[in-house]
This record gives structure tokens, C-alpha cells and sequence, in this order.
């Protein structure tokens, strides 16, 4: 199991863009579906989160091994689906990141750093 993620968040909908909005959604579940189905990535999951007050309201988190996300992130229909993201949700952005035994490693690069 690869341990890079792309962790895609959102807000919420901009006002009166809430149609184009579930319409992207569906769109780009599609679309990770077949970057998963042909191995271009390994995984991905959607999360959305209950009413908390906050301005994260939900996530993909793509997860596939370094070359695969940076091959992704660098295509042009990975670029537009984010673009077109920023058009009709709030706070929208995408960041990279580690999990599972990548968590180990980043912890071990850092504390390597502490003085002391």
C-alpha cells in the first residue's frame, strides 16, 4: 500500500453555485474511479464531515505511490477539475502528504532535527 496522498479539501458550495457543484462532484468521482480502475492511482476515498462550524466540509484523499500523484497532479485533467473546483467551492485546495508507514518517516526526519 503506497503512502503519498493528495488530500483535495473544500468549504462548501459558493451560493448559487450548488447545482454545478453536485454535478463536479459526480463527474470526479468518475474520474478517480477510472484513474483507479486503469492504475493511475491506487486508491481514493471521499469524506464528508457533519456541521461543525469549521471551513472544512469535505475530502478526497487520493492515494498512489510519489510518480503516480506527481504524473497526476500534472496532467491537464487533473489541472481543470481543480480549476474548475475553485470556480464553484469555497476554499477549495489540494496538498500533498503522507500516511500509514509514511507517518514513521516524517516523524523520524523531524525529530532527527529537535536539539537536544
Amino acid at each position: 500500500m503506497s503512502t503519498e496522498v493528495i488530500f483535495y479539501g473544500w468549504n462548501r458550495s459558493v451560493p448559487g453555485r450548488e447545482q454545478t457543484s453536485a454535478q463536479h462532484f459526480q463527474e470526479y468521482l468518475g474520474y478517480l474511479a477510472e484513474l483507479q480502475q486503469n492504475g493511475a492511482i491506487d486508491s481514493f476515498e471521499v469524506i464528508l464531515l457533519s456541521p461543525h462550524g469549521g471551513d472544512l466540509n469535505g475530502f478526497f484523499l487520493i492515494r498512489g505511490d510519489n510518480d503516480q500523484l506527481n504524473t497526476l497532479q500534472a496532467s491537464d485533467e487533473y489541472q481543470t477539475h481543480v480549476t474548475r473546483g475553485g470556480f464553484h467551492l469555497q476554499g477549495s485546495g489540494a496538498i500533498r502528504g503522507v500516511t500509514g508507514a509514511g507517518v514513521a518517516d516524517w516523524m523520524n526526519r523531524w525529530g532527527a532535527h529537535i536539539p537536544g
